[in-house]
C-alpha cells in the first residue's frame, strides 16, 4: 500500500536505506511498523515508556507518542509524532527526537529499543 504522508514515505525509505548501508536491523524493523495503515499503527504513552525504559535508555516509537502518565527517567524518545503534552513532559527530564533525527545521530542503530 502506498503512503499518501510524503513525510510518512520519507521516513520510511530513510530507515529501509539506513537499515540496509549499516545493518542496523532496528530501523528495518521500524520501517515495517510505519508501513502499516493508519489504525494498526504504533501509539505509546508516556506510562509505557516509563515503565519499560531504564535510565539512559534511547527509545524509537515507530508511530506517535501520547501524553497520558508521568517519566521521570532521562531517556532520548525518537519518533514519528508526539502529542503536545507528551513532548512537554519528556523534555522535562530527557530529549524528544524525529526519527530521522535518530538516524543521523546514531546510523548504525547502536543501543535503540523499539517500543511499541
Amino acid at each position: 500500500m502506498k503512503k499518501s504522508n510524503p513525510v510518512l514515505r520519507k521516513e520510511i525509505v530513510k530507515l529501509e536505506k539506513a537499515g540496509r548501508k549499516e545493518g542496523a536491523r532496528v530501523y528495518t524493523k521500524a520501517a515495517e511498523e510505519l508501513k502499516k495503515t493508519d489504525k494498526n499503527r504504533v501509539e505509546v504513552n508516556i506510562s509505557k515508556l516509563q515503565r519499560y525504559a531504564e535510565e539512559g535508555d534511547t527509545l524509537l516509537v515507530p508511530g506517535k507518542v501520547l501524553g497520558s502518565g508521568r517519566l521521570d527517567k532521562k531517556v532520548e524518545v525518537a519518533a514519528f509524532q508526539f502529542s503536545k503534552k507528551a513532548k512537554e513532559s519528556i523534555d522535562e527530564v530527557g530529549e524528544t527526537m524525529f526519527i530521522e533525527d535518530l538516524v543521523e545521530k546514531n546510523p548504525e542503530g547502536n543501543q535503540v529499543k523499539i517500543m511499541k
